[in-house]
């Protein structure tokens, strides 16, 4: 289904597409919650507080969400499975999981008072201000990998983003074609050296900012 080098990806999202109508449970429940030191489990319960917030802020409880929204959800996500400096799949996977195994316990609770916990946990989730790296070939790579990781986080959701994956696919076509030199003579031209590279690229990006917003400003500047 994907590219060889794309077989550490994340294979699936199950909790975002029950975000768009899964979390209307109580959220004013007697349990206080605390942010768990397991990374995994960390980034998971930030990501289900994201979502339970999101879908607070939605009027109408059957629409979907926004797509800046699911990128707040997935940045948790992503933030885990590159904390090694380089991403892995199986980790962001493994959150993904976690979200919806947690998420009616999460809900139930007083989710909200997670937000400083989560802020402090993972600032690049709640920078406002986006700035791409002034390196052509830094930006180029962390903006290719950053369209791939939402075209996977984003097909299958409940609702169709066809629009913004066609952007993103659009994008990273263009940018396929700007990195081929660049790639080659910071890696070598050894497949596995340049998977590295892109792993390392995304785990960058991640820093970036939420994942949607950093993506408006790699089509601005490449678009």
């Amino acid at each position: 289904m994907y590219p060889k080098r794309l077989e550490t990806r994340v294979k699936s999202f199950p909790l975002f597409a029950a975000a768009g109508g899964a979390l209307l449970l109580g959220s004013c429940g007697p349990k206080t919650l605390a942010l768990p030191e397991q990374p995994i489990d960390r980034a998971a319960t930030c990501g289900v507080a994201a979502a339970a917030a999101a879908r607070l802020a939605v009027t109408d409880v059957k629409a979907p969400l926004p797509l800046a929204a699911h990128g707040r959800i997935v940045h948790y996500a992503l933030l885990a499975g590159t904390e090694g400096g380089e991403f892995s799949g199986e980790t962001a996977s493994a959150v993904s999981r976690r979200m919806s195994a947690l998420q009616e316990g999460i809900t139930r609770s007083k989710w909200q008072a997670l937000a400083p916990a989560c802020e402090a946990a993972y600032p690049a989730a709640v920078k406002t201000e986006i700035a791409l790296p002034e390196s052509g070939l830094d930006a180029e790579l962390g903006c290719n990998e950053l369209a791939e990781f939402l075209i996977t986080a984003l097909e299958g959701q409940e609702h169709d983003y066809g629009n913004e994956i066609g952007g993103y696919r659009k994008l990273r076509l263009k940018l396929n074609d700007m990195i081929v030199s660049g790639l080659r003579a910071r890696a070598g031209s050894d497949l596995k050296a340049q998977q590295n590279e892109r792993r390392k690229a995304l785990a960058k990006a991640a820093q970036w900012g939420s994942p949607t917003a950093v993506m408006d400003r790699c089509i601005d500047r490449f678009g």
